[in-house]
């Protein structure tokens, strides 16, 4: 039996992760109000008591996984209390500040580790406004963990293992929120709906996640807004833009909210890229969270957000260096014409809570989301592709010295959206005993307005190209070509579409013990009905049923062990942007894509120089059937509309987190990836999302001796992505990849004032509870990132050359961050 237990620990400490236990750790420095260290200053919570030594330090332990209050008396200071929640076996650092005048309340909360058996990762929103992005936020956060994948630092959309941007549920508040429909590049999308300023919690499954979330087929993010106990305030400024939010709270504290305001301008990103622009964005929004709570058992709540995206872009010129040392070759472009884009999305959801009684409870959900979308462009580009001189002295060094190309291209869009989505939800939770059942019933209705007109035109060398998809019998130049011209591409379409969804899900959990073991098994279900209608469409009624099943186990070891094992059918009935095939044409029996999911995770939690570490590990496989194959282009995706493929996905994810540095938490990631698909049984090729590694590391750190100076690391590897091809292409013809993605940011930020050593001191700040600058480096070692690339054609040796699309160089940023 003992070879069994080490077998087993040795096996999944490679494939590894983590467990429960039942205590955690507070400890630190009292401080008065000169910053001083007090002595003698009792710290107790329940029957556990602990003094301050000469220096100020305590430590004292709590129970774990439940909310406790620990208190400070001390005879000539004011008590203060902190109110926490924290892991099993946390260790949280906390500096308290003890007045003669004045009582601190601090909270903190830590989810338990009932997300960890589900297979969710949960980590702390107050240290995400700090890390370093082009894109700062959650999303940013998310691309540095394993299986999640992304080589757009100019997005914030990303695929998770094998899937793309489309097969990604968001909920705020378990309102589930949508994006701008039309977004076909990164610097168009603006303000993710997600304000990380009013984020209290944040949940993440990359897979195998239960019945109770939406139908899609790669992973969740849950995000929960908190609601505010007493006023408070924090704004940030940068030269990206800045944000202002406000919690507000009533004197009979029935009433709370949380507004915030952010406005944000990339004209600093995009600057740095090879094409010269004038470039004017506006993206700003306003949200708000407000809460009632009506009595003990009745609660209410709405969210809202009224978003403006505005983009104007009229490029100039471009010159990209390209090829080889011994064959430098250069793409230099001159622009006219211009780009303007307006996306506005209106979105309002009421919820409001009743406990029936203390085993049961109900919730009624309604929300509204509209979007009025247009893109309109107009832009001519000549082009000279040719050899560049590489003569160190010469007054033309770096420019095209001969020419292997010229031609002309002109791009044309008017397209216009407007859709209209409401939802109706009623959802149910009964605890009984160590039992606990939850179910739902939702009716969706989508209205989509849809007009796209876009099409492109192509001169090389004084010659109009046809479309390489149609090309006539040509006996030039013995018989003249007499057809006529047509553009190189070419999409015009108007759909009136209206979809009409049911759906309903559920699922049972329990907690027991197998002898000394402990386990967790959820069994549940989902169901979804739907039929696509309007003008010229005649759908009908599809269904799909989704079982789904979880089982975990932390076996009576000596090593703090949890296993995982689930396992499913995820179908995705189509989104609009599915049904729409490659013509633009809404195809009504579009079926739902199907995946088969398989995960296997342990979590193997230890200690590492006395401070507590948590290594996860995932092996996955994903089956699909149906599937709707698309091509993407920046962040634009296509849909085909035909389900004619299948596909699979597998691989590894890999996370170590904890405490590298005391007092923070840093993680390093490591993923594999292979996912492929077969299109009507031609063979199997790399799906467009066949990202094969990935390496992520965020990393927090401080100086020792001034511990107000911090740093934040963000770095993320990618290998190539499929997609170096034309997207008219024939994907079995050509299957080349983008260059590896590398990026590196970093940023660093001096604390003026932190409410956890003490308040400042000076009149005009003593409101303050932080203040900090801080300095940010987006891009360090200025790496040249390809987004896609432009297929140019040499004319004398027929040859198409590869220019990739770089994304952003290095840019600095100053950003100063407060809170009151």
């Amino acid at each position: 039996m003992n070879i069994f237990k080490s077998l087993c620990c040795f096996v999944f400490l490679l494939v590894g992760t983590v467990l429960f236990a039942q205590t955690a750790f507070i400890k630190g420095v009292v401080l008065d109000k000169k910053n001083n260290p007090v002595e003698g200053v009792n710290v107790s919570c329940g029957s556990n008591n602990t003094q301050t030594d000469g220096k100020g330090f305590f430590q004292i332990q709590i129970p774990a996984n439940e909310s406790v209050v620990v208190e400070f008396t001390h005879v000539s200071l004011k008590k203060a209390s902190l109110k926490v929640t924290l892991k099993s076996k946390e260790v949280y650092l906390f500096n308290m500040y003890m007045s003669d005048q004045e009582e601190q309340m601090g909270e903190v909360v830590i989810n338990n580790n009932k997300k960890s058996v589900q297979g969710i990762l949960t980590f702390e929103a107050k240290n995400i406004r700090f890390i370093p992005g082009a894109n700062a936020g959650i999303e940013n956060v998310l691309k540095t963990l394993p299986g999640v994948n992304s080589n757009n630092e100019l997005s914030t959309q990303y695929s998770v293992r094998g899937g793309n941007y489309d097969e990604n549920l968001v909920y705020v508040n378990e309102i589930e929120v949508y994006r701008p429909f039309l977004i076909r590049s990164g610097q168009q999308e603006g303000l993710s709906f997600i304000n990380t300023d009013l984020v209290q919690n944040i949940d993440f499954s990359a897979g195998g996640f239960q019945a109770k979330y939406g139908d899609k087929m790669s992973s969740v993010l849950d995000i929960t807004y908190r609601n505010p106990t007493q006023f408070g305030a924090s704004f940030e400024m940068s030269l990206l833009g800045g944000s202002l939010a406000v919690d507000a709270v009533s004197k009979d504290k029935k009433w709370s909210a949380i507004t915030g305001i952010r406005y944000r301008n990339n004209s600093l990103l995009v600057n740095s890229q090879d094409t010269q622009t004038n470039y004017t964005p506006a993206f700003a929004d306003i949200q708000a969270n407000i809460n009632y709570k009506a009595s003990a058992k009745w609660s209410w709540s709405f969210l809202g957000n009224i978003s403006q995206n505005k983009y104007l872009y009229e490029p100039l010129t471009r010159q990209t260096n390209f090829g080889t040392i011994d064959q430098p070759m250069v793409l230099a472009v001159y622009y006219q014409g211009k780009e303007k884009d307006l996306y506005n999305t209106y979105f309002g959801a009421l919820k409001t809570a009743y406990q029936v009684n203390d085993s049961f409870s109900l919730k009624f959900i309604s929300s509204v989301f509209h979007t009025i979308e247009q893109e309109y462009f107009d832009i001519y580009a000549q082009y000279r592709l040719g050899e560049a001189d590489t003569n160190i002295g010469s007054d033309s060094y770096g420019d095209i010295t001969f020419s292997r190309g010229v031609g002309s291209q002109l791009n044309h869009a008017r397209n216009d959206l407007d859709a209209l989505i409401a939802n109706l939800e009623i959802k149910g939770l009964n605890n009984w005993k160590q039992n606990q059942i939850e179910w739902g019933i939702k009716y969706t209705r989508e209205s989509i307005r849809d007009r796209i007109s876009e099409w492109e035109v192509i001169d090389s060398a004084g010659f109009s190209i046809r479309p390489p998809i149609i090309l006539p019998k040509n006996d030039e130049p013995y018989q003249p070509y007499s057809g006529l011209l047509v553009p190189y591409q070419s999409v015009r379409a108007i759909n009136f579409t209206d979809i009409d969804r049911f759906s309903a899900y559920a699922q049972w959990s329990r907690k027991d013990n197998l002898g000394t073991n402990e386990i967790w098994y959820n069994l549940g279900a989902r169901m979804q009905s739907w039929e696509v209608s309007g003008d010229n469409i005649n759908g009908k009624i599809q269904t799909v049923f989704s079982p789904r099943a979880q089982f975990a186990i932390k076996p009576d070891w000596g090593k703090d062990m949890l296993f995982r094992f689930t396992a499913g059918i995820y179908n995705q009935p189509p989104f609009y942007r599915e049904l729409r095939d490659y013509d633009g044409v809404v195809q009504p029996y579009t079926k739902a894509q199907k995946s088969l999911n398989i995960v296997l995770g342990n979590d193997y939690s230890f200690k590492m120089w006395e401070r507590p570490f948590k290594l996860v590990t995932e092996a996955y496989y994903k089956k699909m059937t149906d599937v709707n194959t698309y091509t993407i282009d920046n962040v634009r995706i296509r849909y085909m509309a035909n389900n004619n493929a299948i596909a699979y996905a597998q691989g590894v994810d890999v996370r170590l987190n904890g405490e590298f540095v005391p007092g923070t938490d840093s993680w390093i990631s490591f993923g594999y990836l292979k996912t492929e698909e077969n299109i009507d049984d031609k063979g199997y090729i790399a799906r467009p999302t066949d990202q094969r590694l990935k390496f992520g590391l965020l990393f927090q750190d401080y100086m020792p001796k001034i511990p107000s100076l911090k740093l934040y690391l963000n770095l993320v590897y990618n290998t190539g992505l499929p997609g170096g091809s034309p997207s008219y292409s024939d994907p079995y013809l050509y299957q080349n990849r983008l260059n590896d993605y590398r990026r590196v940011d970093v940023g660093f930020s001096k604390v003026f004032i932190d409410q956890k050593v003490g308040m400042s001191n000076r009149k005009f700040f003593k409101n303050f509870k932080e203040l900090s600058l801080g300095f940010e480096i987006f891009n360090l070692f200025n790496n040249q990132n390809a987004i896609t690339n432009t297929w140019v054609r040499d004319v004398y040796s027929k040859t198409q050359y590869a220019i990739p699309n770089y994304m952003t160089s290095r840019v600095f940023n100053l950003k100063l961050t407060a809170r009151l």
